[in-house]
Formats: structure tokens, sequence, C-alpha cells
């Protein structure tokens, strides 16, 4: 599932079961965890500068345009998938649907982007929010993919502000979850690169999800 084939194969076979576009979303939409994204956008409001806010393996998901649309503050919403199948999808929808948001200086872009290579993309300490829904699981979850979930997370630490945050959403156990994590946040010689929490999103279908919060640590300058 760390393929870019495999992506651009299943969206385009999504996409020609049907001739009206329809939403596909991984665990579950924006509504479920809307009490957990849009306050935080509040707390990290800056005055003089559109928030950023990347929704990294959007796929066709709705949860980004949604950021955008229902933000409170300014967003700049990117939304950045591997697959340009569904870049191209989520373009033409959101061009017909004409989505008004509530800031009206807010602004949304899907681009193609490989999340193992934020930075040709965005500078370091840039973005103010990335959401993971299902990207880092879907890596987790290949044997070859491993790596790729700790490269993803060490560039999104790279480019999130010192007051920025990732969110994973998973099904995955805290119990598995969270060392992993602590693990791979860790720099050279063992300090600590985030602060990382978790809490529980709720239970869908019979599955329980969790929303962790991983928070980069200011650098501290010798």
């Amino acid at each position: 599932m760390d393929k870019k084939a495999t992506w651009d194969r299943f969206y385009t076979e999504n996409s020609s079961k049907t001739t009206a576009f329809k939403n596909f979303e991984w665990f579950f939409g924006f509504d479920a965890v809307r009490d957990l994204i849009l306050p935080l956008l509040q707390t990290k409001s800056n005055p003089d500068a559109l928030l950023q806010i990347l929704d990294m393996g959007c796929g066709t998901s709705a949860l980004g345009p949604c950021v955008y649309k229902h933000s409170p503050v300014p967003v700049r919403v990117t939304c950045a998938d591997i697959s340009p199948i569904a870049v191209r999808l989520m373009q033409e929808h959101v061009r017909s649907k004409a989505i008004e948001p509530h800031s009206l200086s807010s602004q949304l872009e899907f681009i193609e982007l490989d999340c193992t290579q934020l930075h040709k993309h965005f500078g370091p300490g840039s973005v103010d929010l990335i959401v993971d829904k299902g990207t880092t699981d879907a890596l987790l979850r290949s044997k070859e993919g491993k790596g790729k979930a700790g490269l993803v997370l060490k560039e999104c630490l790279e480019v999130l502000r010192s007051s920025g945050s990732l969110l994973q959403f998973s099904d995955e156990d805290p119990d598995a979850r969270l060392p992993w994590l602590e693990t791979e946040a860790l720099q050279e010689h063992g300090v600590k690169a985030a602060d990382v929490g978790v809490q529980e999103v709720g239970e869908l279908r019979g599955v329980v999800y969790y929303c962790y919060q991983v928070t980069p640590r200011p650098v501290v300058k010798q």
C-alpha cells in the first residue's frame, strides 16, 4: 500500500463504478473529528497570516475541503496525495461544487506530493497543522512501507512550526502506536524532537479510533 501505482489503480477503479463523484472516506468523515480540529485552529490563530494546513495523503476524502469550509479562522488548506488521479478528481469536484469558506480569505489547493518529500513543497517550520487520516496506517501495515512511515514523521516534524501539531487518526491501539511514535521522534543522542499524546475519537462501526497528537519541541540552541 506504499506504491503510487496501487493508489492510481484504486482511485481509477473507484471512480469508474459510478457516474456521480462521491468522496471516499477512510475510517470516518469530517463530522467525527471536527470538534478536535476546529478548536485547535483557534489556538493557533495568527492575525498576520493564513494558517497553513496540510491534509496529508488526502485521497478523495472531504476532510480537507471541510476544514477549508468550516474553519473559523483564515486558513490555506493544502490537500496532498501521491496519486495524480485522486488530485484530479478532487480538483474537478471542488470546482463543480464551488465551496464557500467561512473566512473569505481562506484558500484551498490540491497537489500531487509524496509524503516522504514534504520538504519539496514546504519550507522548514512553515506548517501549522498536519492531518493524517490513515496514511501512516497504510504505510505501517505494508512490509516495505514501515521505513517510509518513520521518514514521513521526520518530514512532518521538519516542516511544522514549533507551535504546530501533527494529528494522526488511527485505529491502532496506543500500546502499539505510542512507543513507535516516541522512538521515531528521537533525535541523535536520544534527544526528544516532539511530545506525543493520545485521545480517543470514539467507536465507529465497532472499531475504536484514536487521535495521536505530535507536537514539535522547540529547538534549543547551544
